[in-house]
C-alpha cells in the first residue's frame, strides 16, 4: 500500500501506524519538504500532528534511521540524510 505525503493514519489498515507514518515521512522527504541536512519536524510535532503516542513517533524515527532515510544529532533533533532515497 503506497502512502503520499499528505496521507493520515489508517488505524484499520493492515500496516502498522508506526510503518504508516515512515511511508508519510519518506513521501514528504521526497516531495522535498525537508531536504537533505535539514531538520524534520519534532517528535512532538509529529505526536500532534499525526495524533500518535510519542513512543509510535519514536519508533518510527528509528526505523527511518535505520534504513538510511534520516539520521538524529542528540540535543538537536532528527535530519533528512544527504543519501536519503529521493
Amino acid at each position: 500500500m503506497d502512502y503520499g505525503p499528505d496521507d493520515t493514519i489508517d488505524y484499520e489498515a493492515p500496516l502498522t501506524p508506526y510503518r504508516q507514518l515512515a511511508a508519510i515521512l519518506r513521501a514528504r522527504i521526497t516531495r522535498g519538504d525537508w531536504q537533505p541536512g535539514r531538520a524534520i519536524a519534532s517528535e512532538a510535532q509529529l505526536v500532534q500532528q499525526y495524533g500518535l503516542a510519542r513512543s509510535t513517533v519514536r519508533r518510527t524515527i528509528a526505523l527511518l534511521v535505520e534504513e538510511g532515510d534520516l539520521f538524529v544529532v542528540p540535543q538537536r533533533g532528527t535530519y533528512v540524510a544527504a543519501t536519503s532515497k529521493q
